[in-house]
C-alpha cells in the first residue's frame, strides 16, 4: 500500500458534502475555513482526499436516509485508504451521535451543531490520538461561538451569513429544537464585521440565515429586533442586495412588513411557509396562527409592495388530516398564487410530538393529495413566469450560467433566475433585462 499523503510533503487535501439547507452551506464555509486555516486543500475529487467532512440533515426523514446511504458507501474507500478519515456533522450527528458512531465503524468522528466552530481543532486532535469520538457540545466557546476576522474569500458575489442559530417554536413535526437547540441571536456588530468582510471580497449580495430570523435579537444585551438589524445594515453597508430566510407567520411584525417598502437594497421577495391551509391542522402543528391571519399578512405585504413574490413551505398527509382539511389547503394556495412552493409528504421525526399522533394519514392517500398539490402549484408558477414576459427587470449577475453554454445568469429582486447573452464583466453588476421567453423555473431575457 503507498504512503498515505498526509504523511508526504504534499498538501493534505480535503472533501465537504453538505446535505439539507442553507444554513447547513454557511457551516460547511466555516469547516472550510478552519481546514483551509490547517494547512488543508479542498478537493472535488472524494477518493483523492484525506479528509471527509459530511454535513447532515435530518429536518425530514429523506434527508436522513441520503446520509445514511452515503456514509455505508464510504466503507470500500476507507478501506482502500486506512488513513482517511471520516467526519459526521450537522444535525444527524446532533440527533444520533454515539449511536451513528456504533453503526458505521468507518467513521472516525461525529460532531453535532453546537461543536462545529471547534471542527479544526477537534481534526488536530483526531490526527495526533486517532481515537473515534463524538463531541456534541463546545464548552469552549460562549453563545454562537462563530468565527468573525479571518474568514475565506467569497468566491460569488453572493454569500450566505447566519445571524442567529435555534428555535422556541416547538412545532410538533419539528426537530430543529432538538439538534440546534433554544433561539440565539449574533451581536449586530459581529453580523456587520463580517458583512465588511465579504463586501471586500467582492460580495454584493448576502442571504441572512436563521431558523426563525423574525425572533432575531431576543436575549440579547443591545435592544435590536431584526428590523432593526436590516435598517442598520442598510445604513452602514454598501450591500446592493439583502434577502433573509425563514421567517415565521406569527412573528412578522408590521415594521418588518414596513421594510419591503422602505429599503431598497431589501429585495422583494419573501419565503413565508404557511404549512397548511386548514386551523384544525394548523392548531395541532403549534404554529399559533390561523389561515385568516396568515392571509391578512399576505394581503397587507402586497398593498406595502405590490410586486413582492412570495413562496411558501407546505407538508401534506399531517397525522389527522382530512380530505376537508387537505381542500383547505388547495383553496389557500389558490387565493395567495405562491409564486413557488415547497411541499413535503409529512414523516415522523424522532422526538416530536406528532410522532405520538396515532391518526397517520395512508401513504399513498398522502402521496395522491401532494401529487394533486405539486401539479397545480407547477401551473402556478410557470404563469407567474409568464407574466414577466416583455418585462424590464434589474438583474444582479452572478456569473456563468451552468445550464446554458455562453449565457450568463443572475436574479431578479423576486428572486427570479434570469439567463441572457452577456460578457463575464458583466459580473456583479445590475444590469436592466427585459424578459423574453418564461420557462417553469426560470426566465430568459435581453439585456438593455
Amino acid at each position: 500500500m503507498s504512503e498515505p499523503l498526509l504523511h508526504s510533503c504534499a498538501p493534505r487535501l480535503f472533501y465537504i458534502r453538505t446535505f439539507g439547507c442553507q444554513m447547513n452551506e454557511y457551516d460547511s464555509l466555516q469547516v472550510l475555513r478552519q481546514f483551509t486555516a490547517l494547512g488543508y486543500a479542498p478537493v472535488e475529487d472524494m477518493g483523492r482526499a484525506d479528509v471527509i467532512f459530511l454535513n447532515t440533515c435530518s429536518v425530514r426523514g429523506k434527508a436522513e436516509q441520503k446520509v445514511h446511504s452515503f456514509l455505508g458507501s464510504l466503507r470500500r474507500l476507507k478501506e482502500a485508504k486506512p488513513y482517511l478519515k471520516i467526519i459526521a456533522g450537522g444535525c444527524v450527528a446532533q440527533q444520533l451521535g454515539r449511536k451513528l458512531l456504533d453503526r458505521f465503524d468507518h467513521l472516525d468522528m461525529v460532531v453535532g451543531t453546537r461543536a462545529v466552530n471547534s471542527i479544526g481543532r477537534l481534526l488536530q486532535q483526531l490526527e495526533e490520538t486517532g481515537a473515534r469520538g463524538v463531541f456534541l457540545e463546545d464548552e469552549g466557546h460562549i453563545g454562537l461561538g462563530f468565527q468573525c476576522g479571518e474568514i475565506l474569500p467569497q468566491k460569488g458575489i453572493t454569500a450566505p451569513l447566519t445571524i442567529m442559530q435555534g428555535c422556541n417554536n416547538h412545532c410538533a413535526y419539528c426537530i430543529v429544537p432538538s439538534v440546534r437547540g433554544a433561539e440565539r441571536s449574533r451581536r449586530p456588530e459581529e453580523i456587520l464585521e463580517e458583512i465588511g468582510l465579504l463586501e471586500r471580497s467582492g460580495v454584493r449580495e448576502v442571504l441572512l440565515l436563521g431558523q426563525n430570523v423574525n425572533s432575531y435579537g431576543r436575549g440579547l444585551e443591545e435592544k435590536i429586533d431584526f428590523s432593526g438589524l436590516l435598517r442598520r445594515i442598510v445604513a452602514e453597508t454598501g450591500l446592493s442586495r439583502i434577502r433573509f430566510t425563514t421567517s415565521h407567520p406569527k412573528d412578522l411584525t408590521e415594521d418588518l412588513m414596513d421594510c419591503f417598502a422602505e429599503l431598497g437594497p431589501l429585495c422583494k421577495y419573501l419565503h413565508l411557509p404557511v404549512q397548511a391551509g386548514s386551523d384544525r391542522v394548523l392548531a395541532r402543528m403549534n404554529r399559533r396562527y390561523t389561515a385568516a391571519a396568515y392571509l391578512e399578512k399576505v394581503d397587507r405585504l402586497r398593498r406595502l409592495c405590490p410586486e413582492i413574490a412570495l413562496s411558501s413551505d407546505v407538508i401534506v398527509g399531517f397525522p389527522g388530516e382530512s380530505e376537508e382539511d387537505f381542500r383547505k389547503t388547495m383553496e389557500l394556495i389558490e387565493e395567495v398564487r405562491f409564486d413557488n412552493l415547497f411541499s413535503f409528504r409529512y414523516s415522523d421525526r424522532p422526538g416530536t410530538r406528532a410522532t405520538a399522533f396515532e391518526d397517520k394519514v395512508e401513504a399513498q392517500t398522502a402521496a395522491g393529495r401532494l401529487a394533486e398539490l405539486q401539479g397545480r402549484q407547477a401551473e402556478i408558477s410557470l404563469g407567474k413566469n409568464l407574466a414577466e414576459v416583455d418585462a424590464t427587470r434589474e438583474v444582479l449577475v452572478e456569473g456563468p450560467s451552468k445550464a446554458s453554454n455562453g449565457q450568463m445568469t443572475g436574479r431578479t429582486s423576486q428572486n427570479k433566475i434570469v439567463n441572457f447573452d452577456g460578457p463575464l464583466s458583466a459580473t456583479g453588476k445590475i444590469l436592466r433585462v427585459r424578459i423574453s421567453v418564461a420557462y417553469s423555473h426560470s426566465l430568459k431575457g435581453e439585456p438593455l
